[in-house]
């Protein structure tokens, strides 16, 4: 339920005021009272009533002089003022106006008159008041958005995107919850940076290192892929978890073929540095176990399952500039890719040989 509109009477005639109390009683307002200005503004100040009938002609301070003090200070919200006065000559109204008065009643007040005009600045004062919450809600909407945003900008810097944005949508408890999922998986490291790191100066290195990062986490980001981990040039990226995306492994192989290309660009700008390094990519498709693993204070959200296995062997059996995937994810690709088929392969782990099949461009 809603309070009554409290209204400020300011008169230095008592019997004024309880004309006005008495006329606008009915109403069911709250009443407050000024005997002069110096009264009325402690009062306003104080109690910040919902309107304000101001008498002019008043000793020390004048409805005027009243008017313009309350409009000067910031502090104060808006509290509509309608003048009372017997004077109601033109530059009287246009004193009071620009004073900041809102409207002017002359003595003698029109019964009908009063309660028009009181209804009427109570209503402004209803809508300003709906508009001011309304602008606060969306200030503090505003700032929780910009809070998140600013967290979730700190969370990328160790998380994955993806996780990321999954901590702050429904918490990180969603992420402790281990689950299957078909997941398409990808495996990609740097031919020869074993022997490189051997003989090159750590400058060196970790310029190599930036370079080749940038261009990946920039790939992977466009590509809505999840980092799982990186480790010196090796990097696993899995697609379709935890956050859902339509043909993970044709998002998966499309990014593979762009990576190849712009890790070739700087293979040859690192070749003029006497740096010789080549680049391999390995891409599976099947079901795995997710979910968080790790102990209080450190957890990692981790991917385990044989098709994890599978895209690292194949990652390890690619020659530079090869991206090669099992068969689920030839059959994914078909329509887009042209793969050839290498044979079957024997891999570290596994009892029986492998489809392998490497992607030698995207149709189109």
């Amino acid at each position: 339920m809603n309070n009554p509109a409290r209204i400020l009477i300011v008169d230095d005639n008592a019997a004024n005021r309880e004309i006005l109390i008495k006329r606008l009683q009915p109403q069911g307002y709250e009443f407050l009272q000024a005997a002069d200005g110096e009264e009325a503004l402690a009062i306003a100040t104080r109690s910040i009533p919902d309107l304000i009938l101001l008498d002019v002609g008043m000793p020390k301070l004048d409805g005027f002089e009243v008017c313009r003090r309350l409009r000067s200070d910031p502090a104060l919200p808006l509290m509509p003022v309608i003048l009372i006065t017997a004077r109601a000559t033109s530059e009287d109204l246009i004193t009071g106006l620009d004073a900041g008065a809102d409207e002017y009643l002359t003595k003698p007040v029109d019964h009908a008159a009063l309660v028009a005009r009181v209804r009427s600045m109570l209503r402004v004062k209803a809508l300003h008041d709906q508009l001011q919450d309304s602008n606060r809600a969306l200030e503090r909407r505003v700032n929780e958005q910009l809070d998140e945003l600013n967290s979730l900008n700190r969370l990328k810097a160790f998380l994955s995107p993806q996780i990321a944005k999954l901590v702050m949508s429904s918490g990180a408890e969603k992420l402790l919850q281990t689950h299957r999922r078909e997941i398409t998986a990808m495996f990609c490291d740097l031919r020869g940076f074993t022997a490189f790191a051997e003989v090159a100066q750590p400058e060196d290195i970790v310029a190599v290192l930036q370079e080749y990062y940038c261009v990946l986490g920039e790939l992977i980001d466009r590509f809505e892929g999840t980092l799982q981990h990186f480790a010196g040039d090796g990097l696993f990226v899995i697609f379709n978890d935890p956050l859902p995306c339509s043909d993970p492994s044709v998002r998966a192989v499309c990014m593979a073929v762009e990576m190849r290309s712009r890790i070739s660009a700087l293979a040859q700008k690192w070749h003029r540095y006497d740096h010789e390094l080549g680049f391999g990519i390995g891409i599976a498709a099947g079901h795995a176990t997710l979910g968080n693993v790790g102990y209080r204070g450190r957890f990692h959200y981790s991917a385990s399952g044989t098709v994890v296995n599978l895209a690292a062997r194949l990652c390890e059996k690619a020659a530079d500039g090869q991206i090669l995937t099992d068969g689920r994810v030839q059959l994914a690709i078909e329509s887009i890719a042209n793969t050839e088929l290498l044979g079957d392969l024997e891999l570290k782990g596994f009892h029986r040989s492998m489809h392998v099949f490497n992607v030698r461009e995207l149709f189109g």
